[in-house]
């Protein structure tokens, strides 16, 4: 069954233990965000498994609204820390202006790294703009909520 499963992807746990992401926010990789076209038009399934942005372009999935490119947008890296026993990084919210999109979620990936997968967003439904601003909005970049966490 085709759609999406919000997860960080198995293969980038590994890859974490390999030393292929850094997440340093002035010397890191350089970390992209593509959005996936709407639900009723996704022929792939993405979640753990997906293992590199090369599966959502191989799928025809990548969004390919009014106002968006190929790709996706470069996002500002948030250094990691950790707060208890839980390590965690984020990025800054990303948008795209003038956009008429419609989405059901998005894939993180490492375009340092060869276009590497490191999770998959599931919106929960469709989420569309009109000629305006398409964003989204990271959670809190704490050991609770950040996008990325480790404990």
């Amino acid at each position: 069954m085709a759609g999406l499963t919000q997860a960080l992807c198995t293969s980038f746990k590994v890859e974490l233990l390999t030393g292929t992401h850094n997440f340093t926010a002035s010397t890191g990789n350089t970390f992209k965000v593509a959005l996936f076209k709407a639900n009723a038009s996704i022929v792939g399934t993405y979640g753990a498994a997906t293992t590199n942005y090369s599966d959502m372009t191989g799928n025809s999935d990548e969004n390919t609204g009014t106002g968006y490119s190929a790709g996706g947008n470069t996002l500002t890296n948030v250094t990691p820390t950790s707060s208890g026993t839980t390590a965690f990084t984020d990025f800054a919210d990303t948008t795209w202006s003038s956009a008429t999109i419609t989405s059901r979620g998005a894939m993180i990936y490492n375009s340092s790294a060869s276009n590497k997968a490191v999770c998959i967003l599931d919106f929960g439904s469709d989420k569309t703009s009109t000629s305006g601003d398409f964003s989204i909005v990271m959670p809190t970049a704490d050991s609770s909520n950040a996008i990325i966490r480790i404990s």
